[in-house]
């Protein structure tokens, strides 16, 4: 599996779970669609791809710094 379907799976995943909790009543929803009013949706879909691609990016970002700490298994040094 490359890195970009990960990405890809991991994004989903999140956009997905930000997408629901972002998300108003069904009931709300068919009114609002019945009313023309699709611009709260599409922003409540961009807002929930912002959350997923933040969250993403938190992640990596803890990753890499705990390899900088972190010396590779067999390359420490040890002062005794």
């Amino acid at each position: 599996m490359s890195i970009q379907e990960v990405f890809v799976q991991q994004f989903t995943k999140l956009f997905q779970h930000y997408s629901s909790a972002l998300s108003s009543t069904d009931e709300e929803t068919a009114i609002a669609r019945s009313g023309g009013e699709l611009g709260d949706e599409s922003n409540r879909l961009v807002a929930a791809a912002r959350l997923a691609i933040l969250e993403l990016e938190a992640n990596a970002s803890l990753q890499a710094n705990d390899k900088r700490y972190f010396a590779t298994p067999g390359e420490a040094e040890w002062g005794c």
